[in-house]
C-alpha cells in the first residue's frame, strides 16, 4: 500500500481537484484506493457526497476529526471504521475498481491546536518522545489499515499549510505530491514548501535515532513530481503566459516536473461535485470535455508509471 500527500502551501491551485480525479481514474483502472481528506475546507467529501448526508451519517462520529478525538480521549478506534464507499462512485465503477474515502470536518482545526498542546515535555528526551508519538499517530493508523484493507494507494488531500495535521500526513507518506498553477503565487511556494518538508524529515529523523519507540524507523517520503494545473491552451499548448512560469519551474526547479498537465474549466470542476462522480468518469458531450479528460488520463498514467502501480 503506497501512501501520497497531495500538498501545495497556496490555495485554489486544484489540489482536490487532481486528488479526486487521480482516485476515480485509478479506481476505473481496476486499483483500490483510499482517499483521505485532512482538510477542514471538506471539498473532497464533497466532492463524493452531498453535505445533508454527510450532516446526517457522518458529522458526529464518522470523520478523520473523529479518529484523532478518539486518541485524544484515550480510546483510540481503526481508521477501517470511517471509510466508506460513495454510492454515486460505487455505481459508476462497477466492480472495476474500488473508491473509499474517510471524510473530514470543519473541527480539524481545532484537532490541530489539541495537538500542539501535546508537544510539549518535562525534559528533552520526554518532549523528542512526544513528538514522534504525536507526529507519527496518521502512520501508525495506516499501518493498521494496510493489515486490515488491501488498498493499492492511499491518497491524502492535505490542506494550505503546514500545520500539525499535514505534518502527520507527511510523515506517513511514501511520496509527496505537489499540484501547482502557473502563476508567480503558486510557483514561488515550491521552494518553501520543499524546504518545511525536508526541515520536518530532519527534525523527525534525528529524534528517532535518539529516542526511537517501537523500531521507529528514519523516513525519506519521495517527491513524485510537480503537476501543472489550470492550464488555458492556444493551438493545443499552453498559453505564452503561463509556458513562461512552465519553463521557469521546469528549469530551476529539482523536482521533476510532469509532462502532462490538467486543463482548465471551470464549469466542469465546478459541476463535478453535484453528481458525485469527478470529471474524469464522466460522459464527454463535447470537444473541450473530451480535452479536459484526456489531460486527466494523461496525468494519471504518468503518476501511475512512476509509482509503478
Amino acid at each position: 500500500m503506497k501512501v501520497v500527500s497531495v500538498i501545495n502551501y497556496k490555495g485554489g491551485v486544484g489540489k482536490t481537484s487532481l486528488t479526486a480525479n487521480l482516485g476515480a481514474e485509478l479506481a476505473w483502472r481496476g486499483k483500490r484506493v483510499l482517499l483521505i481528506d485532512l482538510d477542514a475546507q471538506a471539498s473532497l467529501t464533497f466532492s463524493f457526497i452531498k453535505p445533508d448526508e454527510w450532516s446526517s451519517n457522518f458529522e458526529a462520529s464518522g470523520t478523520i476529526k473523529a479518529w484523532f478525538d478518539a486518541h485524544e480521549s484515550g480510546a483510540p478506534m481503526p481508521l477501517s471504521e470511517l471509510v466508506h464507499s460513495p454510492e454515486r462512485m460505487k455505481q459508476k465503477l462497477r466492480g472495476r475498481g474500488e473508491l473509499d474515502v474517510i471524510y473530514s470536518h470543519l473541527g480539524l482545526i481545532n484537532v490541530d491546536l489539541e495537538l500542539a498542546t501535546k508537544l510539549g515535555g518535562a525534559n528533552l528526551s520526554q518532549a523528542k518522545k512526544n513528538f514522534i508519538a504525536i507526529h507519527r499517530r496518521l502512520a501508525e493508523g495506516l499501518e493498521v489499515l494496510a493489515e486490515e484493507m488491501d488498498y493499492d494507494i492511499v491518497l491524502i488531500d492535505c490542506p494550505p499549510n503546514f500545520n500539525i495535521v499535514t505534518k502527520t500526513a507527511i510523515i506517513a507518506s511514501d511520496y509527496i505530491l505537489v499540484p501547482t498553477r502557473p502563476d508567480e503565487l503558486s510557483t514561488l511556494g515550491i521552494d518553501y514548501l520543499m524546504r518545511s518538508i525536508r526541515g520536518l524529515i530532519k527534525d523527525y529523523n534525528e529524534y528517532v535515532a535518539v529516542d526511537s519507540v517501537d523500531g521507529d524507523e528514519p523516513i525519506e517520503p519521495a517527491v513524485v513530481g510537480i503537476v501543472f494545473t489550470m492550464i488555458q491552451e492556444y493551438g493545443d499548448r499552453p498559453i505564452s503566459a503561463q509556458r513562461n512560469y512552465i519553463a521557469r519551474v521546469q528549469r530551476d526547479s529539482e523536482l521533476p516536473v510532469f509532462e502532462s498537465y490538467i486543463k482548465r474549466n471551470d464549469t466542469l470542476f465546478a459541476g463535478a461535485p453535484e453528481y458525485g462522480v469527478p470529471v474524469v468518469l464522466t460522459a464527454h458531450n463535447n470537444q473541450s470535455h473530451q480535452s479536459v479528460v484526456d489531460g486527466l488520463e494523461a496525468v494519471t498514467t504518468e503518476f501511475a508509471t512512476t509509482l509503478g502501480i
